[in-house]
């Protein structure tokens, strides 16, 4: 048995190693890589909270619940930008003796509330729609067509001002799901006030409310899902926890077994593993740590690994580890 070993072997190859950065780790934080998303959160938020208003407004004069829906989720909206605003800042302040891994999954955290907040606001429209289908309500179109047509313009600058959002960042793309909540809510409230006002149809109006949330609801599930899983530090997508250990041990001869092997995610796009192997005959500890670093960042996108080395077994299969 020898002393155990971990990654941080004082060698020359673990100083040069390209897949870990001692200092900057790269937890994947895309507020860091593009600054000017905080100030397009900053606008979008103050957007979005100006025109909930008009809209809240628009929405009790002209009896319209696709509106005040609308409002109500340009509410949760305007929070929920705030909120990602909020966390733009603070993912970019370095890591600290409390928080060693930095507030990166701040954005994680927010994404999961901003999903909760529109699962329950989805269920408070569709109970209200139902309502309006049994017993429907004057609706005065035209002043609802011209607030939702106003919403329209105001989503859409929103949308642009956040621009093309990283998929990988689960705060951004709860931002931008919210927004296109709004927009939808705005098309739908323009197309059932055409309804109202040409064919008399007033029932549209809760119809395409409970259409608009249902779509709404997917979405939002699918967010609550997806950051939970990462809260949860479960396994990330496209990686077979029964597959590492095996392409470690096919793939690099020196390495007689792995195990205890863990892999989770900090934020969207940083994954991060830990396990334990034993090496055999005379390998070189940080020249087998460094093969097994490449393995796993170019094949499984893992950025920051730990290595345990648990002990060195008698010669035998001695042998570089080479990549397939």
């Amino acid at each position: 048995m020898v002393q155990s070993k971990t990654d941080k072997v004082n060698s020359p190859t673990n100083l040069a190693n390209p897949y870990h950065d001692e200092h900057h780790h790269d937890h994947g934080d895309s507020f860091l890589r593009d600054p000017r998303r905080v100030s397009r959160l900053k606008w979008a938020f103050s957007l979005t909270l100006l025109m909930m208003v008009g809209e809240a407004i628009g929405g009790i004069y002209s009896g319209s619940l696709a509106l005040l829906a609308d409002a109500g989720h340009m509410l949760v909206d305007a929070g929920a930008l705030g909120l990602a605003w909020m966390a733009a800042v603070f993912a970019r302040r370095p890591a600290d003796s409390q928080r060693s891994y930095g507030y990166a999954r701040l954005e994680v955290l927010i994404g999961y509330s901003n999903a909760i907040l529109q699962v329950i606001l989805v269920l408070w429209i569709l109970f209200e729609a139902v309502g309006r289908l049994i017993e429907p309500q004057t609706i005065l179109s035209a002043p609802m067509l011209f607030v939702a047509f106003a919403g329209l313009m105001v989503n859409l600058l929103v949308l642009t001002i956040l621009g093309g959002h990283d998929h990988d960042d689960v705060n951004a793309a709860g931002a931008f799901l919210h927004v296109l909540g709004d927009l939808l809510g705005s098309i739908g409230a323009i197309l059932a006030a055409l309804l109202i006002e040409f064919l008399g149809w007033s029932w549209t109006d809760a119809l395409i409310s409970g259409l608009i949330s249902l779509l709404i609801l997917n979405s939002a599930w699918r967010l609550l899902r997806r950051t939970a899983h990462i809260l949860l530090e479960g396994v990330p997508d496209g990686i077979e926890m029964s597959e590492v250990a095996q392409a470690i041990e096919r793939e690099c001869p020196s390495v007689a077994d792995v195990h205890h092997v863990h892999v989770w995610q900090l934020t969207g796009g940083s994954h991060i593993a830990t396990l334990h192997a034993s090496l055999v005959g005379d390998t070189s500890p940080a020249d087998a740590i460094l093969s097994i670093r490449r393995i796993m960042h170019e094949r499984y996108g893992v950025n920051h690994i730990t290595v345990q080395l648990d002990e060195i077994r008698p010669a035998g299969n001695e042998g570089a580890c080479k990549l397939s």
